[in-house]
C-alpha cells in the first residue's frame, strides 16, 4: 500500500492546470437496510459468512439502483456502467469555443457554463440529442471535442446502511463563521439541532437547504452535545446539503459547487459521506480543493467488498474510512474502495434525530465524520505544510486492527474508538 502521507502530499503540491478534468447526482428509493428486508436485515447479515454477505449486497447494489433510476425516469437515466445519472446531461471540461460551436451543430446544445468559485474550475453542461442514450452521446461529443474531458452527471448516494425516517423542514444558515474548522458534504441539519459550535448552511440543490436525517446525524456525530457527544466540542461546521427535494439532488455538480464554497471558506477538513462511481468533474473538483490544502474525508460505502470500488473515496489523497462494530469488527456491508486508510464506529451506536432525541445509526457514513473530527483536531488552517504532521498524529492515535500494521481493510487502524454514543 501506497504511503497515506504520500498520496496526500503528491496531489496536494499538483499545479491546478493537472486538475482541469472531472461530474455527479439523488436520494435512492430503497436503502440497504430496507432491501435486505428477505435475509432478516442487517441484524441478520451479521449472520452470514463473508462470501454470503458480499454476493447479497453485490445483488442488493443492482437493484437498488435499477429500482431508483426507473422511479425517477424523467430525470434519470443509467450509465454504461449501469450508474444513475441525470438524464440527457453531459458535462465538458477544457472544451475550446471552436469544439462547443461544432458540438451545437451536431445538436449537443449547451445548457450552462459554470465557474466554480474557490477551485478555479469551468465546466460546460450540454443537452444530448433527443433519442440518443449517454454511451452513444457521451462517445459522441467526445470525437467533437477530442481535447476536452467528457462526463456524465451521476448521482451520489448517502453511503448510511439504516433505515431512518425521512424528515421535512428547513434549517438555514445560523449566523456568520468566520473560519469553520469542518466541512460537511451531505443533506440538510435540522433546525434547532444541539450543537457545541456554530453552524453555516446553504443548499446546492432545488429546495435546499432542507432537514434530512442523515444530515443531521453526521453533524451530530461531529459537535453535538447533550444526548449525542460530538467527537469535535466546539467545532464550527459549514454544511452543504447538495440533496434538497430534486430527484436529481446529489448531483456532481452540486457537490463540486459546495466543495467550492468550502474551498473559499478555508476549511481544512471536508467530510463527505456520499459514494458513487468514479466521474471526470469530481476527480478535478477534489484534486483542485487537496492543491488548497484541503483534506477530504470520504466513506467507503456500504454494498459490501464485492461491489465496484466507491468514490470519492477512492479518488488519490483522499482519506477512506471504513466502518466497524462494537467489537471492532469491520462490518460485513463495507466496501473496500481502491484504499483504506483508517476504520472508526458505524455500528450499535446513536445520532441526533431531526425530531429530538436520538436514532440508532449503521453504515460507513456514520464512520467518515469521526475520522474528519479528530483529523481536524492536528489540522486547524488549510496548509500543505501541515498535512504530513496532521496525518502522522491521526495515524498515531489510531488502534491496530485485523493484520499487524498497514492493512486493506482497516487502513491504518480505529479512530475515535471510545466516541461512539452507544
Amino acid at each position: 500500500m501506497r504511503s497515506l502521507i504520500a498520496r496526500c502530499l503528491t496531489v496536494a503540491a499538483m499545479p491546478a492546470a493537472a486538475v482541469a478534468q472531472i461530474g455527479l447526482p439523488a436520494l435512492p428509493s430503497v436503502d440497504v437496510g430496507q432491501a435486505l428486508g428477505r435475509v432478516g436485515g442487517l441484524a441478520q447479515l451479521d449472520r452470514l459468512s463473508m462470501a454470503e454477505a458480499a454476493r447479497t449486497l453485490a445483488e442488493t447494489r443492482v437493484a437498488r439502483l435499477a429500482d431508483f433510476a426507473r422511479r425517477n425516469r424523467p430525470e434519470v437515466e443509467l450509465d454504461a456502467d449501469r450508474n444513475p445519472a441525470v438524464r440527457g446531461v453531459l458535462i465538458a471540461t477544457g472544451i475550446d469555443s471552436i469544439a462547443i460551436t461544432r458540438a451545437a451543430a451536431q445538436g449537443f446544445n449547451v445548457i450552462d457554463r459554470q465557474e466554480v468559485e474557490g477551485l478555479d474550475l469551468s465546466f460546460v453542461r450540454f443537452s444530448v440529442p433527443p433519442g440518443l442514450a449517454l454511451k452513444a452521446a457521451r462517445k459522441a461529443l467526445a470525437k467533437l471535442a477530442p481535447d476536452a474531458e467528457i462526463g456524465v452527471d451521476h448521482i451520489f448516494f448517502p453511503s448510511r446502511a439504516t433505515s431512518v425516517p425521512g424528515v421535512s423542514g428547513v434549517s438555514e444558515a445560523s449566523g456568520g463563521v468566520a473560519t469553520p474548522s469542518i466541512g460537511m458534504i451531505d443533506g440538510g441539519v435540522a433546525d434547532g439541532l444541539s450543537l457545541s459550535g456554530a453552524i453555516e448552511q446553504r443548499g446546492f440543490a432545488e429546495g435546499a437547504p432542507r432537514a434530512s436525517a442523515h444530515g443531521t446525524a453526521i453533524a451530530s456525530l461531529i459537535s453535538g452535545r447533550g444526548p449525542v457527544r460530538g467527537a469535535a466540542p466546539g467545532a464550527s461546521l459549514l454544511a452543504a446539503d447538495v440533496y434538497g427535494t430534486a430527484p436529481t439532488g446529489g448531483s456532481a455538480t452540486a457537490i463540486v459547487r459546495a466543495l467550492g464554497w468550502m474551498a473559499m471558506r478555508r476549511v481544512p477538513v471536508v467530510t463527505i459521506s456520499l459514494v458513487g462511481p468514479d466521474n471526470t468533474l469530481l476527480r478535478a473538483a477534489v484534486r483542485a480543493a487537496q492543491g488548497k490544502g484541503i483534506l477530504v474525508v470520504a466513506a467507503v460505502g456500504n454494498d459490501g467488498p464485492a461491489a465496484p470500488p466507491c468514490f470519492p473515496a477512492s479518488l488519490p489523497g483522499v482519506l477512506a474510512v471504513t466502518g466497524t462494530d462494537a467489537r471492532e469488527r469491520v462490518l460485513p456491508e463495507a466496501g473496500r474502495a481502491l484504499h483504506v486508510d483508517f476504520a472508526a464506529p458505524a455500528s450499535d451506536m446513536k445520532g441526533a434525530a431531526p425530531g429530538g432525541g436520538v436514532m440508532p445509526l449503521r453504515g460507513t457514513s456514520f464512520a467518515a465524520p469521526l475520522v474528519a473530527a479528530r483529523l481536524s483536531a492536528h489540522y486547524h488552517e488549510a496548509r500543505i505544510s501541515g498535512i504530513e504532521p496532521a496525518v502522522r498524529a491521526l495515524m498515531a492515535e489510531a488502534k491496530d486492527l485485523g493484520k499487524k500494521g498497514t492493512d486493506p481493510v482497516y487502513g491504518h487502524g480505529l479512530v475515535c474508538g471510545g466516541c461512539a454514543t452507544r
